[in-house]
């Protein structure tokens, strides 16, 4: 209980340090509004809450009031079990995100306790894990695209912020389900690091926050010193956003224990090697077709790697 309660805080305080932020570049744009009128600082500062509400607040609100879906580890009361089972599967029953026929499968295999968990792997491992891989790859793009474009640190680190927050609202949209709230305060802090890296990510040496496959190929490679470093920036934005919406996957994995904590590793490991060559290809896809190659060369290559070691 100690423990739970020590990341419950830590991620209030995550929540809080983040508003702060986000009042500070609101208070500081809003001074050089009133240069111009006070009018216009005010107008500023009305359009700042109701977009705090619907990028920032709605968001946290939604993830937070929707139900978890976790199996304690110390449960052996078979019965007890099965109504945890049932009750993610009515949760599951009412969604839209998932097929007919896995609500057939869901229903007719909700009598049975083991059959009923198969069922819940199934529809978690299938179609439940297709929309949040999709979802994970569209959000990356956004960073990419938004900070490649970008010329503002400030900018960058909102724009972060919330595809971070929508991406883990439709996340938990997708599955019916959140994490836990220690897992959830573990999410905070990833989400406040990576905007706060966003936002003074052309100050620093990105071959940190990169593999380092794409550090030797931007040192060896002499044309790429040409491309805008915001580009680069956007690619490693989208890199950091990939991993928020993975770990969220995992979290959620690891509360239903549907999967064991290796299989949960592999599946996070390949997918992050899956989506990053779509996510540079597609996100650069309004420069040169050789660029965007050359940059997801070195992801293509590990996940080619991996599956012939699987193999």
């Amino acid at each position: 209980m100690g423990k739970k309660r020590f990341w419950i805080l830590i991620g209030i305080g995550s929540l809080i340090m983040i508003f702060f932020i986000l009042l500070s570049n609101v208070l500081e744009v809003g001074e050089k509004l009133r240069n111009i009128h006070e009018y216009l600082e005010y107008s500023f500062y009305v359009l700042s809450v109701v977009l705090l509400y619907f990028l920032i607040i709605n968001p946290i609100r939604v993830i937070v009031l929707a139900p978890t879906f976790t199996v304690d580890a110390m449960l052996s009361d078979e019965v007890k079990k099965h109504k945890v089972y049932k009750d993610a599967a009515r949760v599951l029953l009412k969604s839209e995100s998932i097929k007919d026929e896995d609500k057939e499968l869901l229903k007719n295999t909700m009598s049975n306790q083991q059959e009923l968990r198969n069922s819940l792997q199934t529809v978690f491992n299938t179609t439940i894990k297709q929309n949040i891989d999709e979802a994970i790859v569209s959000n990356s793009k956004s960073v990419l695209i938004t900070t490649a474009l970008s010329q503002n640190g400030n900018l960058d680190m909102i724009s972060v912020l919330t595809i971070n927050l929508k991406m883990i609202k439709e996340i938990v949209e997708l599955s019916g389900f959140r994490p836990s709230y220690p897992y959830l305060a573990k999410l905070s802090i990833n989400v406040m690091l990576t905007s706060l890296i966003a936002e003074g990510i052309e100050d620093v040496d990105l071959s940190e926050y990169m593999p380092t496959k794409i550090s030797e190929t931007m040192t060896d490679i002499p044309f790429l010193k040409t491309i805008s470093s915001s580009i680069i920036g956007g690619i490693a934005n989208s890199m950091l956003t990939c991993r928020v919406g993975i770990v969220t996957q995992k979290y959620l994995y690891n509360d239903n224990k549907l999967l064991n904590k290796k299989e949960i590793r592999r599946m996070a490991y390949k997918d992050s090697l899956k989506f990053m060559p779509k996510i540079i290809t597609e996100g650069l896809a309004i420069f040169p077709k050789g660029v965007a190659s050359l940059l997801s060369r070195p992801f293509r290559k590990k996940a080619k790697k991996q599956s012939g070691e699987e193999s």
